[in-house]
């Protein structure tokens, strides 16, 4: 009975169709279509998405999706996020060998034997299980070493769960593991209790208690005497100015009370 409500819910759910695809893209042939986003769309089934065959770029995320059939197709896909989903099987995207990166977070994958069938993509570089920003994740990762275990299964990953294994910034994300790794074992109950080595320390300032404390200004008697040699200059230069425009304002009325050579006026 369970699986027959099942069934019904996904009947209930949107259809992809050409007409959906065109409207949602724009586009007039199916093959044209590089970008998709269907964010949210109440989709349950893909329909004739297989039919995009040019497709490189596909965001399915929260919609009802089950089945991933029609997406074997899809050759070009290069970036596909399925998170917020009922996924439970990946088998289908073990044909889209130009995959590099894949979300499906907030699904149902509860093995790694679920995951195989990717282990052919020679191109994929990012695998996403879980996002604790959105608070999704599947059933595999409430086991502990799942996240070494992805490793060892795709030695070519760069990224699991959107932290760096390799490559270019790997180096601080495994720094972090090992301070966390490092604290959990020295901050249990009993630490150092019955194995000769010294409790934690009570936290000390890194500086002394007046260090944020503003000081009185001082003035040296050198800065005095340059501040006033400054304020000298300054009235100098203000009274150049002033018998500059003396002289100026002079000259001008000058040359106005002359007469015009080239008037003829007698």
């Amino acid at each position: 009975p369970e699986e027959e409500e099942e069934e019904e819910e996904e009947e209930e759910g949107v259809r992809i169709t050409p007409q959906l695809l065109k409207a949602s893209t724009g586009e007039f042939a199916l093959e044209s279509i590089l970008l998709l986003k269907l964010r949210g769309r109440g989709i349950a089934h893909l329909g004739c998405l297989g039919d995009c065959a040019n497709l490189e770029w596909l965001d399915l995320s929260g919609n009802a999706i089950a089945q991933l059939g029609p997406l074997a197709a899809l050759k070009s896909l290069a970036v596909l996020n399925l998170s917020r989903n009922r996924v439970a099987s990946l088998e289908p995207l073990g044909s889209c060998h130009n995959l590099q990166s894949l979300n499906v977070a907030g699904n149902l994958v509860s093995s790694l034997q679920q995951l195989r069938c990717l282990t052919g993509l020679r191109r994929l570089e990012s695998l996403r299980l879980r996002d604790p920003l959105a608070r999704l994740a599947n059933p595999l990762c409430a086991a502990p070493a799942y996240r070494a275990a992805l490793a060892d299964m795709f030695p070519g990953l760069k990224a699991i769960d959107g932290e760096r294994v390799s490559g270019r910034g790997s180096e601080l994300y495994q720094l972090c593991r090992d301070l966390d790794s490092s604290l959990g074992r020295g901050g249990g109950a009993g630490a150092g209790a019955g194995t000769g080595t010294e409790p934690p320390r009570t936290a000390q300032p890194w500086v002394e208690a007046s260090f944020w404390e503003p000081r009185p200004p001082r003035r040296s008697s050198i800065m005095e005497e340059a501040y006033k040699q400054f304020g000298e200059v300054l009235q100098e230069c203000r009274e150049l100015s002033r018998r500059a425009d003396d002289t100026i304002a002079q000259a001008e009325r000058a040359l106005s009370g002359r007469p015009d050579p080239n008037s003829f006026v007698f």
